[in-house]
């Protein structure tokens, strides 16, 4: 599984490397409201929820499905700003006027985008003109709890008054927490827009996209980008340009904004904790089939505790030496075991390390 982008034609000045404050103050309410995703940012989020007033802190928790089971659209509202070529807010409250551009129907589409299942790739139809589609968005919003019910219903019965309530609960979070770290933080994201932008100058396109992660790939011959997700997904540039938008906050998260009719962009993180080149969504579903078989279960336990032969083994299991093989050829695909020749025996081992990452490298898979 993967989303792709068609970048056919694309120019380097079309490749643009920027921060954005509203996406990182997005960023910055998501860890809040999940810390779990985020446990570098344990002693920031202990500060903040700290210091918070509570009755901020409780329009934090009224419309946290736009940032905390993952991350809205309204963040990166100059993705969509009619042409195609609008660049991020150098403040916030540059952006805040972006997202005050985007139409009604753009802003509730963007926003139901967690609660009607509107079509994401695809043009979906006018929520706010349409009476079935409106029902279904609050039946599904009624299924998420009271709160987000009543949030939607007044999404949809009058949307000047959302966007107000929403652009001031953005400023007084500005003013509570967010212009303390912006400073900080600011500075780290243009260091390493002046390093992407360093790369695409000097050593092309290729070289630029896929130091954004490990999970971006470049074919440049067929025009395409290709991230590596836990989901399908896929949008070409036509007329528009690929923005990156680096993030301070949001380790392990590398969210694309593939919507249709928006400008797309990869907002991803700097500064990772993780390896330099974790496994692919396709190793990782290699290695979990692999744990998913009692014997292999059985085997990795065997080689968990020391070095077998395969000899030694089949004797172990009483299994034929044939059907080991295949078991132990099925693990070693998976990178959960090495081999290494002693004389005339071939020695197996479980590579522990690869095992004890897996809960976490599925996790990062997640919520990449």
């Amino acid at each position: 599984m993967s989303v792709s982008i068609d970048i056919t034609g694309l120019r380097p000045e079309r490749l643009v490397v920027v921060p954005s404050p509203l996406a990182e103050l997005g960023m910055a309410l998501h860890a809040l409201s999940e810390p779990g995703h985020h446990p570098g940012l344990q002693g920031w989020v202990t500060g903040v929820t700290a210091r918070l007033d509570s009755h901020l802190a409780d329009r934090m928790c009224e419309a946290d499905f736009l940032w905390r089971t993952t991350f809205s659209d309204l963040f990166l509202p100059f993705a969509g700003i009619a042409g195609g070529d609008t660049l991020p807010g150098a403040t916030l409250a540059e952006e805040l006027d972006l997202l005050d551009k985007l139409t009604d129907e753009q802003f509730v589409d963007a926003a139901l985008e967690f609660t009607c299942a509107l079509p994401y790739s695809t043009q979906s139809p006018p929520v706010l003109a349409d009476s079935e589609l409106r029902g279904r968005a609050l039946e599904l919003a009624a299924a998420r709890g009271p709160q987000q019910l009543r949030f939607s219903r007044r999404l949809l019965d009058d949307p000047p008054r959302i966007r107000a309530w929403l652009r001031q609960f953005l400023e007084d979070c500005d003013e509570a927490f967010f212009a303390d770290a912006w400073p900080r933080l600011r500075h780290q994201l243009a260091a390493d827009a002046r390093h992407k932008t360093d790369l695409l100058r000097h050593k092309g396109l290729a070289e630029a996209l896929t130091a954004v992660s490990p999970a971006v790939s470049v074919d440049e011959a067929s025009g395409r980008v290709t991230i590596d997700k836990l989901r399908l997904g896929h949008t070409a540039l036509k007329n528009s340009s690929l923005l990156l938008v680096p993030t301070s906050l949001g380790w392990p998260h590398l969210q694309v904004l593939d919507r249709y009719g928006w400008q797309p962009v990869l907002h991803y993180p700097v500064g990772s904790p993780g390896l330099a080149a974790p496994p692919s969504v396709d190793q990782l579903a290699l290695r979990m089939t692999a744990l998913s078989h009692p014997v292999r279960m059985q085997l990795c336990r065997n080689l968990a505790r020391s070095t077998y032969t395969t000899s030694e083994l089949v004797q172990i299991h009483g299994m034929t030496a044939p059907e080991i093989s295949r078991h132990l050829s099925v693990l070693k695909k998976a990178g959960l075991i090495t081999t290494r020749r002693r004389g005339r025996y071939v020695l197996h081992q479980l590579d522990a390390t690869a095992v004890a990452r897996l809960g976490s490298d599925f996790l990062e898979a997640l919520l990449r």
